[in-house]
């Protein structure tokens, strides 16, 4: 199933189901009002959503309308916990190689995770509001799962039986808050803003056999006004799986329905795949010729970020966004 929230003027908007081909929708609120709704009782509601989905697909019918991103929030637009690793060494090696820092003992066999802001998130095609640019602002395209009620001290064997939905993330940086976050040694706040994800959320069943459980191994295309940043594969140099990430967010807690879990940062050993942030590109300039040539965001640049599937067929929508200024209250 792909899955959507439509925005409706409330917190957690209107459940609908988007056709495979993301031509059309339909409200599914009837069976449950919000995604979040739907997450709390998967078992019961799951199937007369694959029923509903199935005839979406057969034939658009007179309840269906077109399918448009920008009138979407996130997939949740709020949500309990979002826990983010860092899955993709290569990403976290070149950071810290280019600002002389070593990795942190024992990364090779305990994934890095932070926990992010969940109460608001944006719109796959909403503005990312910046107030000043010195504050560094870059993107940041991951994978990430919902899950469902995850037990605390789950096995990493059967992790994996509690991933319900995939999707994509832009995880927003602001880097040049983060370095006194980081020497403070208590870990990201002000520097972690309002991430944005994909229009559509899918169950791990639609991308078929790119998704072996724990890792989807296609494209991620990333683009910054209008020129690739990157095009990397997230299936390759994945050290940490989905079913690791989980059973390590779970390891003293359990983890409520509708959690997000990302991977951090896409990031492939083979520097011609690109990069999926501007940071990881500033790293390699710096790393080669000792200084970083590419500027982070300014006022008015846009990304794109859309993963496809074998045929070249968008999966989950793209995530197309802005940066726009932002006056505070005074």
């Amino acid at each position: 199933m792909k899955l959507a929230t439509l925005k409706d003027g409330t917190r957690d908007g209107t459940l609908i189901l988007v056709s495979r081909n993301l031509k059309h929708a339909i409200k599914a609120d009837d069976i449950a009002p919000t995604l979040q709704a739907a997450l709390d009782d998967w078992d019961y509601v799951s199937p007369q959503l694959i029923d509903r989905y199935d005839a979406l697909n057969r034939a658009a019918g007179s309840r269906a309308f077109e399918f448009d991103p920008k009138h979407c929030a996130s997939p949740l637009p709020r949500a309990y916990q979002w826990a983010d690793g860092s899955a993709y060494l290569s990403h976290a090696e070149r950071l810290r190689k280019a600002r002389g820092a070593e990795m942190p003992k024992g990364y090779r066999s305990d994934p890095l995770m932070y926990q992010g802001g969940s109460d608001a998130f944006l719109g796959p095609c909403d503005g990312i509001p910046l107030e000043s640019e010195d504050w560094g602002l870059d993107l940041e395209a991951e994978i990430a799962v919902i899950t469902g009620d995850v037990p605390m001290g789950i096995p990493t064997k059967k992790a994996g039986e509690y991933i319900r939905l995939l999707l994509l993330t832009n995880d927003v940086s602001l880097r040049n808050l983060a370095q006194a976050e980081i020497a403070k040694g208590f870990g990201f706040f002000q520097s972690k803003p309002c991430s944005a994800f994909s229009p559509v959320a899918l169950t791990p069943d639609e991308p078929g056999s790119a998704w072996d459980g724990g890792k989807l191994s296609l494209p991620l295309l990333v683009e910054v006004n209008g020129e690739p940043l990157g095009r990397l594969n997230a299936g390759v140099d994945m050290t940490f799986e989905f079913p690791r990430l989980i059973a390590y967010a779970a390891r003293t807690r359990p983890l409520a329905a509708g959690t997000i879990v990302g991977s951090g940062t896409v990031s492939n050993a083979d520097q011609s795949a690109g990069t999926a942030c501007i940071a990881e590109k500033r790293a390699l300039e710096s790393i080669a010729t000792g200084e970083p040539a590419t500027p982070f965001l300014k006022f008015g640049d846009r990304m794109r970020i859309e993963m496809f599937d074998a045929e070249g067929h968008s999966l989950f929508g793209a995530i197309e966004q802005q940066v726009v200024k932002y006056t505070p209250p005074r």
